[in-house]
């Protein structure tokens, strides 16, 4: 229980920033399922595209502080990896 004013300021500022946060993550949560799925389909043309607003989502919650810095660039490159490793072609080799 928050004593002073100034407490209870700061216990709504954080109940509302714990909101913020979470819609954030949630979006970028719903954002990587989406693009797991395209690219599993092998779908790559709308794949790229929610690819560029993923990264996109993560760099902008990386820049407020929502997600590590470090975090964040490492997904990136988690998915860019499985995007560009899905549109190789695989050669099966007959010896």
């Amino acid at each position: 229980m928050p004593n002073t004013k100034s407490a209870e300021k700061r216990v709504n500022i954080a109940e509302k920033k714990y909101l913020i946060n979470k819609a954030v993550k949630s979006k970028i949560s719903t954002y990587t399922k989406k693009f797991k799925k395209l690219v599993s389909e092998k779908d790559f043309e709308p794949a790229e595209k929610v690819y560029s607003e993923l990264t996109s989502l993560i760099d902008s919650a990386s820049r407020k502080n929502i997600v590590h810095k470090n975090s964040a660039s490492r997904k990136q490159a988690h998915y860019a990896k499985l995007l560009n490793d899905a549109k190789k072609p695989r050669y099966i080799y007959k010896f």
